[in-house]
């Protein structure tokens, strides 16, 4: 789930809280307060640096449609997958798909990006958070869809093979910036944010689509 959109919304609760009857008179009054609170609220530690609280436009777009309760226009969501498309980073080998085994210990693992991690240390997916993935775990969340029989139910027998290409590309370009295909997905963007290497989004991929993967049994 990507928290970082509703960052600013939870620190204009809190400035109510601190400052009480204080009023805001306007949504550019909301604004500073807003800024002002992150600003004076938190602070860079280790590795978890104060920009990562910091929208860049897509966030901020998908973050003011919800402000507002409207969807996002459907010329702006184009604009946005667009230019998050072409962040899109393949692998320099052309390699999309992994090692199953190894995808399955990303998803399973949660750790990573606090303050006490060491700069360049590996992260996990930690998929099962949003995902049922293998029938095996029986722990996982809701958040997002089911991707038990990821490749069964899309007819991949062969992930190497032509026909099974755009499908492969596909859940490359999802898991390394998911706003590529859904402007505000709330799937983090895993290798567009560097939380997941282009190795670890290769094993990820293997999990999805090798016939092998418990994931397609």
């Amino acid at each position: 789930m990507n928290t970082q959109k509703y960052v600013p919304y939870l620190a204009v609760a809190a400035s109510f809280v601190v400052l009480g009857c204080a009023s805001v008179d306007s949504g550019a009054d909301m604004d500073a307060l807003t800024a002002k609170m992150v600003k004076t609220s938190f602070r860079d530690q280790g590795i978890a640096k104060v920009d990562r609280l910091m929208q860049d436009e897509s966030n901020a777009a998908c973050s003011a449609a919800d402000a507002s309760g409207k969807p996002l226009e459907s010329s702006r969501a184009q604009a946005i997958e667009a230019a998050n498309l072409k962040t899109v980073q393949w692998p320099k080998d052309g390699k999309l798909v992994g090692n199953w085994k190894e995808g399955e210990k990303i998803a399973q693992n949660g750790r990573g990006m606090t303050w006490s991690d060491k700069a360049g240390s590996a992260n996990g997916g930690n998929c099962y958070n949003c995902h049922q993935i293998s029938k095996e775990e029986i722990s996982y969340g809701t958040l997002g869809p089911s991707l038990y029989n990821y490749g069964k139910i899309r007819g991949i027998q062969n992930p190497d093979s032509p026909d099974s290409k755009a499908i492969v590309e596909y859940t490359w370009g999802k898991i390394w910036n998911a706003k590529a295909y859904n402007a505000c997905s709330g799937m983090p963007r895993f290798g567009h944010s560097g939380i997941l290497t282009e190795a670890q989004t290769r094993d990820l991929v293997a999990l999805l689509v090798d016939p092998e993967s418990p994931v397609n049994k």
